[in-house]
């Protein structure tokens, strides 16, 4: 067991690059999965997310190989199509191996996927999908495996999502992209990870087009061909490094990366009293002047997203004045509250009133639990003081380590698996900007 020893009050200074997009770098696996011809991806994040998605190809068949920040892979021939229970507890991208496995080998058998326990985070919307395309599901509770398989053949469907889905939208996307005839999604997810996914296949010799915000359409085709692609900029770790910028009264210089796809987040910080200076392929984040209180509410692209919720509300401790941080994305995502809490925070947690909760909040309303809070009140400025805490998850292990950052004294933070989930080495690089972070074994 390894652990995180902090000692707050250093302001960050310097210049620093960012990740490949965590989120897109495990879908491209998956969709590299589609050909027999090798794959190229680039710019992707050690991170150990990438490593189980890794070793699920190499289980399926395939020859990976990861060398620096750049991933080949090549499944030519398919040996299994049973997802391993150990690795998809692991990670909920696990799931979408359906999607290759069924288009190649017409069966699959998998797990209910895991990662990050931050709601229910049903499976049920990718499920009535892939069934309107023809495809046959049974989950077994004796085993905890959906047997999946295609009785005929995959057919094109126009589908239309109850609610957004991400991870449902790309899904149907791989599945849809060897399936001849048209495939039409509606109310579609529009991250811009999405977008990166449909350049990839394009690239790949699919022909799938962003109609409008909400609908994708896909043309199938015959045959999918080997290509490079290079993973974008993962905009949550951005976001992190913007916030640890002001709060510690520092000054930090992102490289490599513009303002495209971060303009809520800029416009939301510009006003809360944030420095944002953008210049030609490089942002730079600095204190400014004295924070500012703002109520936000998370909720899909192009608005606020739900993984900056976190870091947010950390941001909000430093404040002059009480902010609201409302979360319609996921049921029950303030878990590291009671961290914050033990570090002095001044957080209430609480439901706020919504006329119709139905179509206002995202997650499904059946999974939902009276203890559930779905807003935070945060009061600031509060002196964050030391504590021994420990992450709950990828985001809240972000939002932790912020949080010892601007803290008096030595902060001991367990869990920082966790963190290694999503970020590359976040303790190495915020050492580099002047943090006092050390990581120890236990």
């Amino acid at each position: 067991m390894e652990k995180l020893v902090v000692k707050g009050g250093k302001k960050l200074n310097g210049s620093i690059s960012v990740s490949g997009s965590k989120n897109m770098a495990l879908k491209a696996l998956v969709a590299s999965c589609l050909t027999r011809d090798e794959m190229v991806i680039k710019n992707v994040p050690l991170i150990s997310d990438l490593s189980v998605m890794a070793d699920i190809i190499r289980e399926l068949g395939g020859v990976v190989r990861i060398r620096d920040h750049v991933v080949s892979i090549r499944l030519k021939k398919i040996k299994r199509t049973k997802i391993s229970l150990d690795k998809a507890a692991a990670i909920r991208t696990s799931l979408m191996f359906l999607a290759p496995l069924l288009v190649r080998e017409g069966k699959a058998i998998i797990p209910n996927p895991g990662g990050c326990r931050i709601g229910a985070r049903p499976i049920d919307r990718i499920i009535k999908g892939i069934e309107k395309m023809g495809v046959k599901v049974k989950y077994q509770s004796k085993d905890g495996f959906f047997h999946l398989e295609i009785p005929k053949k995959l057919k094109p469907v126009r589908y239309r999502f109850e609610k957004n889905t991400h991870t449902g939208t790309e899904t149907m996307i791989i599945l849809s992209v060897l399936v001849k005839g048209k495939t039409v999604l509606d109310n579609a997810a529009s991250e811009p990870e999405v977008d990166d996914l449909i350049e990839l296949l394009n690239l790949m010799g699919a022909d799938v087009k962003r109609t409008s915000l909400r609908t994708i359409v896909i043309n199938g085709v015959e045959k999918l061909n080997g290509t490079e692609f290079s993973i974008p900029p993962d905009r949550s770790e951005i976001v992190t490094f913007a916030v640890a910028a002001v709060i510690t009264k520092g000054n930090i210089l992102i490289k490599d990366i513009n303002s495209r796809r971060l303009e809520e987040f800029i416009n939301i910080f510009r006003k809360v009293g944030g420095g944002v200076e953008v210049r030609r392929n490089k942002i730079r984040f600095f204190y400014k002047q004295e924070l500012k209180p703002m109520d936000i509410t998370t909720t899909f692209y192009p608005g606020f997203m739900t993984d900056w919720q976190g870091p947010w509300v950390v941001l909000a401790t430093q404040a002059n004045g009480q902010s609201n941080v409302h979360e319609t994305v996921y049921e029950n995502r303030f878990g590291y509250v009671e961290e914050l809490s033990k570090m002095g925070a001044e957080i209430k947690l609480f439901n706020p009133m919504v006329k119709n909760p139905q179509s206002f909040y995202n997650f499904n309303l059946k999974d939902n639990r009276l203890e559930y809070k779905h807003a935070a009140g945060i009061k600031g400025p509060v002196r964050l003081h030391n504590a021994v805490i420990n992450i709950s998850d990828l985001r809240a292990g972000a939002t932790l380590v912020l949080a010892s950052l601007i803290a008096s004294g030595e902060s001991v933070i367990f869990g920082v698996e966790h963190l290694d989930r999503g970020y590359e080495s976040f303790d190495r690089r915020l050492k580099a900007l002047g943090a006092n972070i050390k990581r120890r074994k236990e």
